[in-house]
């Protein structure tokens, strides 16, 4: 169960002055000798009064005022009519994901979490990430908000998870975080979010002992009467922890050991009543046998309880146990709360829990699960059963079994948790323990832990007791998880070792076939998977979907390495309209689909099949490709020559790819970072880029079956920095493989020509000779595809000095850049012409490239083209329109301005990526730019920088 001290979404009346800046003299204990942190607080509030967010992160130990801090702080806050979500996590809640942020914006967690159209076993994080993002900037949207989050080291792992997404999301708008974690335990995940969030800029803070001046203060409060020294250095035994001192306080006082001398409290004794340690057990003293036994049951409960409950583990009507309940509450161990009942501190709860045996604590947390289990509440349970099941308890592990299919969905991580302690708690000879393993590999999967799953899943397959005909299940998911972690030649060689075995399901054997998918074009698979591929089709009626598109895969790959590009099309389309009909696992046919559009340059549909491939992740939740839609989406921007955007959408998917843990795609990025980096004339960005494509292979692929996805980039920018001869070595696969090439050119339209260009500069004619036989044959055989014409026109003018190819090309090519490199071409070839009308015509062609490369960004052409107008005896300016300054508004590009026009509008950031079609990370990107290009911080600086319709102010 997840508490919450406080939720609020209105304001109470204001109590102090408008400023909130009245911060001196605090009554309540736990601020006294705190104005350090309490300026933190109100600096924080008032930037967000001016438009600006902020976060603070307070830790320490027990009992040293980190509650209190953040009770004044929503105190603070809304006097000065701040919108406020409180809330706090306990150690027996991680198993509710998200639970702390849903209950403190006072939402039904049932309504957030109700996703019935996601497939079981699929990661719903990305919807509840989503959702939970969406009320945020709803509210903050319609004013400052202050978020407080308390005990933070209980946190769910979702919860941790979403913090390190949500606060520098959402850091333009006026949103103040506080959240607070007692250190020293266990608590690593929220440890490394702290360190994250201070990366990023949030202010930490280690709250401390009180001063001696706080102490005396806090003493003369409890006694009535200024601390004599003698009193002060007894009571120092509290270390400066307001908790232990007032408990301390309390104590002697109530004991009568300290006496009034000349106005000053002096101690009877210069012995402390108690040890340090006891002092929150001193409560329960005085208490009755049965009361303290409540207490002890209610400890296994929680901080947090349920008065039934409690009930229910004594086996007796509430009624009973009311004496014994109000005998603890007047003692002041337990205090009352809307919905529960709770321990007045934890260090009281901790207390009182040390009192129990370890066995016996074990047996009641068991009990408790039981409990549980028995109202149908598996995921409830599960914290307790972790806690006290024993190895071989069947009912326990039965509940911890349902609890990890329960979990799953909404978090993994606490999936993957419950389920390899669910392994762990099996006893050999359990015949359960396979499909435990199995569960496990696939939560460990989906939460991203793959090396953790890969570890697993390969002792179990090596075990005698593994039935023989199951294992081909546990293969696939160990070859999904090795897929996932980019170890494709593993991932293949476990789906065949599995597909070998035979007698398999269709539907596993399509999943496994769609693995064998990734694999080399060469490799030994291939031939069988072909023959299986269309034996699947031939009787279509007869087989599943997964083996339905499985087929369509392999025979798309096939289709594409022989150059049949109707074919390959149709099949990526029929593979991605079966996955689209039914939420499935697997991705892949979405994303071949659009890179095949991509390549063959449907440049408007394929933007429509990106939409609906984020689309299905967003439904699956399917987070570790999360990045992919971004990445090809930034291919798509390069083909279309909008080089900032491409950059821009490269940069926000390799960061969510670095987030994730998911690099597999990574090469897409790199390649159009390096791209851009080198049409812009940055070759040294270009150079270290393209080392990074070629590090973001997938490792284990041939790299004579994926040339262009390794070398291409790396071979451009080779032969920028040294010229052709520096590609002699790299460029021996497309020379010589006519498979190789053939593909090539499938995937890119601007190879023929490049490839044809750099064999002709080597004076190695036969080669030039082989492209353009290539080219040529790729575009009669498919007649329909405008770029595979373009492509061999293209090719063909340069081989055979053909002017009214390449004029062909110049204007048949589909995209701005590939014409404008053909209309270069054209001009240089006339300028090597002698005559006064040759000369007049290559300026003319030589002006349309220029004009082309400027309009895409493309410096580096635009300087090469300029430098063939001087040859010419031409001299042009460096830019038709003066450059764009680095800072202001007219440094703005015009995607940045759209951004800025619609949150200046007050548009959410999900707002505006529907709006244009990108990606969110694209958009908190773009608008990082805006506002360090426009010097502001926020939101509400920016509106007032733009008019009502985003267009710049004067002021």
């Amino acid at each position: 169960m997840v508490r919450i001290r406080h939720t609020s979404v209105g304001s109470i009346p204001d109590s102090r002055d408008a400023a909130g800046d009245d911060v001196a003299g605090h009554s309540r204990y736990g601020w006294r000798g705190r104005d350090r942190e309490w300026e933190m607080v109100a600096r924080l509030l008032r930037a967000a009064r001016g438009g600006r967010g902020g976060v603070l992160l307070f830790e320490g130990e027990p009992g040293i005022g980190k509650t209190r801090l953040l009770e004044e702080a929503a105190d603070s806050a809304a006097s000065q009519k701040f919108q406020l979500a409180r809330g706090a996590a306990e150690k027996l809640s991680r198993v509710v994901a998200l639970g702390p942020l849903i209950l403190a914006l006072g939402e039904s967690t049932q309504t957030l979490l109700a996703v019935p159209q996601l497939a079981g076993g699929m990661d719903a994080r990305l919807r509840l990430l989503d959702a939970v993002q969406a009320r945020l900037e709803e509210r903050a949207a319609r004013g400052p908000l202050l978020i407080a989050l308390d005990d933070l080291q209980w946190a769910d792992p979702t919860t941790l998870l979403a913090l390190s997404t949500l606060v520098p999301e959402l850091s333009s708008y006026p949103l103040v975080w506080i959240l607070s974690r007692t250190a020293g335990r266990r608590d690593s995940g929220v440890a490394r979010l702290y360190d994250v969030l201070e990366r990023d800029g949030a202010t930490r803070v280690t709250m401390g002992a009180l001063a001696r001046p706080a102490v005396a203060e806090i003493a003369a409060d409890v006694l009535g009467v200024a601390p004599s020294p003698e009193l002060l250095a007894l009571v120092a035994g509290a270390g400066g922890n307001p908790f232990l001192l007032v408990e301390l306080l309390t104590a002697l006082r109530d004991e009568h050991a300290v006496q009034t001398i000349e106005g000053r409290a002096v101690p009877i004794s210069s012995r402390l009543p108690h040890r340090i340690r006891e002092i929150a057990t001193r409560r329960l003293r005085g208490l009755s046998p049965r009361a303290c036994h409540l207490l002890q049951v209610a400890a296994v409960l929680g901080c947090c309880f349920e008065a039934d409950d409690v009930a229910e583990m004594f086996g007796e009507p509430l009624a009973r146990l009311l004496p014994a309940l109000d005998e603890a509450e007047a003692a002041g161990v337990v205090v009352r709360g809307p919905d529960l009942l709770s321990f007045r501190h934890d260090l009281s709860w901790m207390a009182v829990t040390e009192t129990i045996a370890p066995t016996v604590r074990r047996a009641l947390h068991r009990q408790a699960g039981q409990m549980m289990l028995e109202r149908g509440s598996s995921v409830a349970a599960a914290a307790h059963l972790v806690e006290g099941a024993r190895p071989g308890d069947a009912a326990a592990l039965a509940g911890l079994d349902r609890a990890v299919r329960e979990v799953l969905p909404t978090s993994p991580e606490t999936a993957a948790e419950l389920a390899v302690r669910a392994v762990e708690l099996t006893v050999p000879g359990d015949e359960a323990v396979f499909d435990r393993v199995l569960r496990a590999v696939r939560a460990l999967t989906t939460a991203g832990r793959l090396s953790e799953a890969v570890r697993l899943a390969r002792p179990a397959l090596r075990a005698a007791t593994t039935p023989r005909g199951r294992c081909a299940q546990l293969r696939y998911e160990l070859a999904y998880a090795l897929l996932q972690a980019g170890h494709v030649a593993e991932a293949v060689a476990e789906a065949e070792t599995a597909i070998d075995q035979g007698d398999l399901p269709d539907e596993l054997r399509g999943l496994l076939e769609q693995v064998l998918s990734h694999g080399p074009l060469g490799s030994r698979a291939r031939p069988r998977a072909r023959q299986r591929a269309e034996a699947v089709l031939a009787s279509s009626r007869q087989h599943s979907r997964p083996s339905l598109i499985a087929a369509h895969l392999v025979l798309t790959d096939v289709a594409w390495s022989e150059g049949r590009a109707a074919d390959g099309l149709g099949h990526s389309h029929e593979a991605a309209r079966i996955a689209s009909s039914e939420p499935i696992r697997y991705i892949r046919p979405h994303v071949l689909y659009a890179c095949t559009l991509m390549d063959m340059r449907r440049l408007t549909e394929a933007e429509t099949a990106l939409r609906i491939a984020t689309d299905q992740i967003t439904a699956l939740g399917t987070t570790a490709h999360a990045a992919i839609p971004t990445l090809l989406r930034a291919r798509l921007r390069l083909i279309e020559g909008r080089l900032d955007d491409a950059a821009t959408e490269a940069r926000a998917g390799l960061a969510t790819a670095d987030k994730l843990g998911a690099h597999l795609y990574d090469v897409f990025g790199t390649t159009v970072l390096a791209t851009v980096a080198l049409r812009r004339g940055d070759l040294t960005a270009a150079d270290t880029y393209a080392d990074l494509s070629r590090s973001h292979h997938v490792p284990g692929l041939d790299p004579m079956s994926a040339w262009w996805w390794t070398n291409w980039c790396p071979t451009l920018v080779a032969e920028a920095q040294g010229g052709p001869e520096r590609t002699v070595d790299l460029l021996q696969a497309p020379y010589t493989d006519p498979g190789e090439r053939r593909l090539l050119f499938m995937i890119e339209a601007d190879a023929a020509a490049w490839l044809t260009r750099i064999a002709l500069a080597l004076g190695d004619r036969a080669r030039a000779n082989a492209v353009t036989a290539t080219a040529e044959r790729l575009a009669r055989d498919a007649p329909d595809f405008p770029t595979l014409g373009a492509s061999a026109a293209h090719a063909h003018g340069l081989l055979h000095h053909d002017t009214a190819a390449l004029a062909h090309a110049a204007t048949a090519h589909l995209t701005s850049w590939s014409r404008a490199s053909a209309a270069e071409d054209l001009g240089v070839m006339y300028a090597r012409a002698t005559g006064a009308t040759d000369r007049e015509t290559a300026i003319h062609h030589l002006d349309q490239a220029r004009d082309a490369y400027q309009q895409a960004g493309a410096q580096r052409d635009v300087a090469r083209v300029r430098a063939r107008l001087r040859r010419l005896g031409v001299r042009r300016r460096h830019w038709t329109q003066s450059k764009r300054p680095a800072f202001g508004w007219d440094s703005l590009t015009d995607t940045e301005r759209n951004v800025a026009a619609l949150a200046a509008q007050g548009l959410t950031n999900p707002q505006i990526a529907a709006r244009m079609f990108i990606s969110r990370d694209t958009v908190k990107f773009h608008l990082s730019q805006v506002f360090r290009k426009l010097d502001i911080a926020s939101r509400v600086e920016l509106a007032h920088r733009t008019g009502p319709h985003g267009f710049r102010r004067n002021a």
